[in-house]
């Protein structure tokens, strides 16, 4: 059994410990409403966006169409971009995106396509260079950047860009976290090339009207497609950036809630202690006076 001395300084440990896990609890309380209110914001944008593409996309088929919206044709190279914390102590939060996005890698594999991955976030690095080292084309480190803004999304969109239209990649997919309240965050799969314009999208709705566009729709839409792509990249770090202060906030919670608990089996096993030892010092006070 553990002396008092080493019993005081264990409950000193963890209630040291709690005090940390509380104050991280509190800042990612306040980081989670700054970041909550970012992704929403981002939402309207990117449905508009995705809304005239859709609109814009109905009088564009065949050879006219431009190649983020046709794709190439093929399904036989594919890029895999994997998104999510740069920080841990937030729980099974990047573990579950990873999860889902090694079921996809995997199940190319099996089907026998060429599989890249880009990860966006040093965790996510950590844990899909290990198993897929050699299929890792580039990685994206955004401890840096104080917040998520265009800028941030850009250059990860420009290596999509950049892969595609060199030829090496036929379709591209998006995991990141979707963030739907604080208790859930859902991992999720994007198809980003070829755009995929129908379900999400708001069509116009109302009696059909006749456009005449300057420029033509080809000409619209090969500007619209890659910023469509950025749009899409910016609002999925958002989501996760919220996802993450979420997780983090309710792992710091339970971490908090735990250390309490423990402070309390640790102090009742001092009391315990204590009182046998006062206990047996005083029986050997008596048993000594008696022999007198």
């Amino acid at each position: 059994m553990a002396s008092l001395k080493e019993m005081r300084n264990r409950i000193s440990s963890v209630k040291a410990t709690q005090k940390i896990t509380k104050a991280m609890q509190m800042v990612a309380a306040a980081k989670l409403r700054r970041s909550q209110d970012a992704a929403e914001a981002a939402r309207p944008y990117a449905r508009r966006l995705a809304s005239v593409i859709a609109n814009l996309a109905t009088g564009v088929s065949g050879d006219g169409a431009p190649a983020l919206l046709a794709g190439t044709g093929r399904d036989d190279r594919h890029l895999v971009v994997v998104a999510a914390a740069d920080r841990g102590l937030a729980g099974g939060f990047t573990s579950s995106i990873v999860r889902a996005a090694r079921a996809h890698i995997d199940g190319l594999i099996a089907q026998g396509k060429d599989v890249k991955i880009v990860c966006v976030g040093k965790k996510v690095t950590a844990q899909l260079k290990r198993p897929y080292g050699d299929k890792v084309v580039d990685n994206f480190d955004l401890s840096a950047y104080r917040q998520i803004t265009l800028s941030v999304a850009q250059p990860i969109a420009d290596v999509v860009t950049k892969l595609y239209e060199a030829g090496d990649i036929d379709v591209v997919t998006l995991f990141y976290s979707r963030f739907k309240s604080v208790v859930q965050q859902v991992p999720t799969a994007l198809q980003l090339i070829p755009a995929v314009v129908e379900g999400g999208a708001e069509v116009a709705s109302g009696p059909a009207a006749v456009y005449e566009y300057e420029p033509s729709e080809e000409a619209i839409l090969e500007t619209l497609l890659p910023r469509n792509l950025t749009v899409q990249i910016l609002s999925a770090l958002l989501d996760n950036m919220a996802g993450f202060y979420a997780s983090q906030m309710t792992a710091m919670d339970n971490a908090t809630r735990n250390a309490g608990d423990m402070i309390k089996r640790y102090t009742l096993e001092y009391n315990r202690s204590r009182q046998a030892q006062i206990t047996k010092e005083l029986i050997e006070i008596i048993s000594g006076a008696e022999a007198v």
